[in-house]
């Protein structure tokens, strides 16, 4: 499978995090936020998440000093950086710990969806129906998009989608007393005191003002749930009224996700992920993130593409296995690596992936997902860390996150029993290892 716990440009939730694969690393660190927007009332609802049991809530340092001293050294700092004073007060006016944000930031969620059950409610008919309709109400602005970024339109739509629901659902929160509260008190201070200096850079240029710069509890903004650095980075005024406007201009808003996939690497016209069918008695501990060969050489393997993937027989790819060897499989290109680069998640690639291909008529999955089988839980993976380390394997921290050290040594512990090296976590993996101890 293809986790790693790594940085990723966008906000991400802890439980996506411990659930869904992830391929490569990126340049900004995640903090937590939804995966995907949630879905109008009148549309056709995505499938209901697993019941959440939260665990204890983490050990973190309660702070030194009190907000108000926090802020005074936080304003020295931020003047020194070149910030505005006046600019600074007005942005903190009023500014006091969101007590909502350091709930959300502390939460671990026992329970996640499987993947199955995310990638119905990410490409759910109403959002592709809305993906389409806004394609061609959009159609001129996102053919200059192409030209200018080389960058495919149904990615950016489905991302677009993914992200906000097409702008519908883009957080309610101050980014400003949002990541004030977790620069004070959060568990990753550093990275919110980072972002919110550059959440000032941003409202010292211009582009919004301080009561409008809204966005997630964790400070993702936007109709494409930029944070702040990444917004300095890569938003672009693409309507040319002069502000980089990523809430109220779709335009912008657009042309900004185009801008940092092209510096992901995108390649126009490469599918990012193809199904393909394995055949029989296929080693699946190929199905690994570092084990890239060209198309030609996994069909020379037996494995066979769908017709999309026509063409690609010189291109290099990974074999992806959402759910296991009992699931669909897929082939993943570079523009499969540059859509992790905007979110870490190859459930979040994969769905931005086969809903940009639905827009078009395909993106089908065909094959059965293994929906008998119960994803473990969070305590479940702490427990297999753990089971696996005493059996002499070393999965790396006992964090839950089945990450690529846990994924080798399930591999590992799997070829000695015999079983399918597929490296994905199972309860009949989970009883041997008890079995064993």
């Amino acid at each position: 499978m293809f986790d790693a716990p790594a940085p990723g440009l966008i906000i991400r939730s802890l439980a996506v995090a411990s659930a869904f694969t992830v391929l490569s690393s990126c340049a900004d660190a995640p903090a937590p936020k939804p995966a995907t927007a949630p879905l109008p009332q009148a549309s056709q609802p995505a499938s209901k998440p697993v019941a959440t049991s939260p665990q204890a809530t983490p050990s973190v340092a309660m702070p030194a000093v009190s907000f108000d001293a926090w802020r005074d050294g936080f304003r020295r700092e931020a003047l020194a950086q070149g910030i505005e004073p006046a600019l600074f007060d007005r942005a903190f006016a009023g500014i006091t710990p969101d007590a909502s944000v350091i709930a959300a930031d502390r939460s671990q969620p026992e329970f996640t969806r499987p993947v199955w059950e995310y990638l119905e409610g990410a490409i759910s008919p109403y959002r592709v129906r809305k993906g389409q309709a806004l394609m061609a109400q959009n159609a001129a602005t996102l053919s200059a998009i192409e030209q200018r970024f080389g960058v495919d339109r149904q990615p950016l739509v489905a991302i677009w989608g993914m992200e906000s629901s097409f702008g519908q659902f883009m957080g309610d929160k101050s980014v400003i007393r949002s990541l004030a509260t977790l620069a004070y008190e959060g568990r990753r201070p550093a990275f919110a005191h980072a972002q919110l200096l550059a959440a000032l850079q941003i409202l010292q240029h211009g582009d919004i003002q301080p009561g409008n710069m809204l966005g997630s509890w964790a400070g993702a903004m936007g109709q494409t749930q930029f944070i702040p650095t990444t917004y300095n980075s890569h938003a672009v005024d693409f309507d040319g009224d002069g502000r980089r406007d990523i809430w109220n201009s779709t335009a912008d808003a657009l042309a900004s996700a185009a801008h940092y996939l092209q510096a992901s690497g995108w390649r126009k016209g490469q599918p990012a992920a193809v199904q393909v069918q394995l055949p029989p008695g296929f080693d699946y501990a190929h199905a690994d993130a570092d084990i890239r060969k060209p198309v030609s050489q996994w069909q020379a393997m037996g494995v066979r593409l769908d017709p999309q993937g026509s063409g690609l027989s010189g291109e290099s790819a990974s074999l992806l296995l959402p759910a296991g060897h009992r699931g669909p499989a897929f082939l993943v290109l570079d523009n499969f690596r540059a859509i992790l680069k905007y979110n870490n998640s190859s459930s979040y690639a994969l769905a931005v992936s086969l809903l940009g291909q639905r827009f078009d008529g395909g993106g089908q999955i065909l094959g059965n997902w293994p929906k008998d089988e119960r994803p473990l839980s969070r305590s479940e993976r702490v427990e297999l860390q753990e089971s696996l380390a005493a059996a002499g394997y070393d999965p790396g921290a006992a964090d839950g996150i089945i990450g690529a050290n846990t994924r080798k040594a399930i591999r590992g512990y799997q070829q000695r029993l015999g079983w399918p090296a597929d490296g994905y976590p199972t309860q009949n993996l989970l009883e041997k290892l008890r079995a064993g101890r």
